[in-house]
């Protein structure tokens, strides 16, 4: 469990080191001299680099050793965050969201490895659902606290913050992680060939959109709420989003190994509906607390769910093709965000999410035979 635990906090790292800017994009924007759309895209470059990065390094480094990666990319998060507190240039900053970017690939393409080989098969979906507990812990305490901070000390003082987890979490891996070796090179099936797997594409499909659709919107939930003149509770929405998702990514670590499709399908309604209130009703600050509940029940247990059925469909070697989507997706996210706030304006965001959302769930239900079957296999 300690193990695991530092795995978590590794996630949860990169989900606070990702997304602390969605939060704070109005006075990062004005320090920097910058839009807030253009601010934004520090959200899309650092997904840019995840996903261009995940599959090259991934396979340059499969027969390394597990552990002395896993204290790169937290290394990496370090320096990262150190130049992004302390500098006054948007092109440095995002030179070093960049990197952030990279370490970031290396954590989400190593993390479901560690969990499932340290777990029998019929438990490694609640490892990787304790591995993942990471993501909503930042989405309901980390994201929050940073706003919060932010607007009372400034911005910078919570990319410091950042650091000092990460050099903390440098000596915890160093104590309590095992280390694995890489995989053999006999051993290794090609990233690329595990596309072609029989469910594979599918789940890609899913996340792609899925991706796509969340942050489209949380990239500028500043913004929408500012919007709705919401602006001074831009802080409780995200916690009320967190929590949600982290009482999502419980439910979810218990029942994954069981009920992983029934699961998904759950998640997109809750998602979908979400977005219909957002998108007709947000003028009630009541059914925007709401939505942002069952955003958060819907959103917190999809990291699990879709690394879970990807590696079932195509092994450990789709995390890779996984990552890549998942980040390249997400900076269109951040991208299409963008464009859409200059042209259609805030009000565009939902309506956006429920176009993407509705696909997702049309192609879990039609994937029951490969993709989200009723039964994982090596479970009973």
């Amino acid at each position: 469990m300690a193990a695991l635990a530092a795995l978590a906090t590794a996630a949860f790292m990169g989900i606070l080191t990702e997304a602390l800017p969605a939060g704070m994009l109005p006075q990062m924007s004005r320090d920097m001299g910058v839009s807030e759309s253009a601010m934004g895209q520090a959200l899309t470059i650092y997904a840019i680099a995840s996903s261009i990065t995940a599959i090259p390094l991934s396979a340059a480094t499969a027969s390394w050793r597990r552990k002395p990666l896993l204290l790169m990319a937290v290394a990496g998060f370090a320096v990262a965050n150190t130049v992004t507190a302390v500098s006054d240039s948007y092109l440095l900053t995002m030179v070093f969201r960049f990197i952030a970017g990279v370490a970031a690939g290396f954590i989400w393409a190593l993390l479901v490895g560690y969990a499932r080989r340290m777990a029998p098969p019929h438990l490694q979906g609640r490892a990787i659902a304790i591995t993942m507990a990471g993501v909503p812990l930042a989405l309901s305490l980390g994201i929050p606290a940073g706003t919060f901070l932010g607007e009372l000390f400034g911005w910078r003082l919570t990319f410091w913050l950042v650091t000092g987890l990460a050099v903390v979490l440098i000596g915890w891996i160093l104590t309590s992680v095992p280390d694995f070796p890489g995989h053999k090179p006999e051993n290794r099936v090609p990233i690329l060939r595990s596309f072609t797997r029989p469910g594979v594409a599918a789940v890609l499909f899913v996340v792609a959109a899925w991706v796509l659709s969340h942050n489209i919107l949380y990239t500028y939930i500043s913004t929408f709420l500012i919007e709705y003149r919401m602006g001074g509770s831009i802080d409780l929405v995200l916690m009320v989003f967190g929590i949600a998702s982290l009482i999502s990514i419980l439910i979810t670590g218990a029942q994954v190994d069981r009920r992983l499709r029934l699961l998904t399908i759950v998640s997109a309604i809750l998602v979908a509906v979400s977005a219909a209130i957002l998108a007709v009703l947000a003028d009630s600050p009541t059914l925007v607390y709401v939505a942002a509940t069952l955003w958060g029940l819907g959103w917190g247990g999809v990291t699990t769910l879709l690394q879970t059925a990807v590696t079932d469909a195509g092994g450990d070697e789709a995390q890779a093709l996984l990552v890549t989507t998942w980040n390249g997706f997400m900076a269109a996210g951040g991208a299409v965000g963008g464009i859409l706030l200059d042209f259609l304006g805030p009000k565009s965001f939902p309506w956006s999410v429920l176009a993407l959302i509705l696909p997702v769930l049309l192609v879990v239900v039609v994937g029951r035979a490969h993709a989200f079957p009723p039964k994982r296999p090596g479970t009973t």
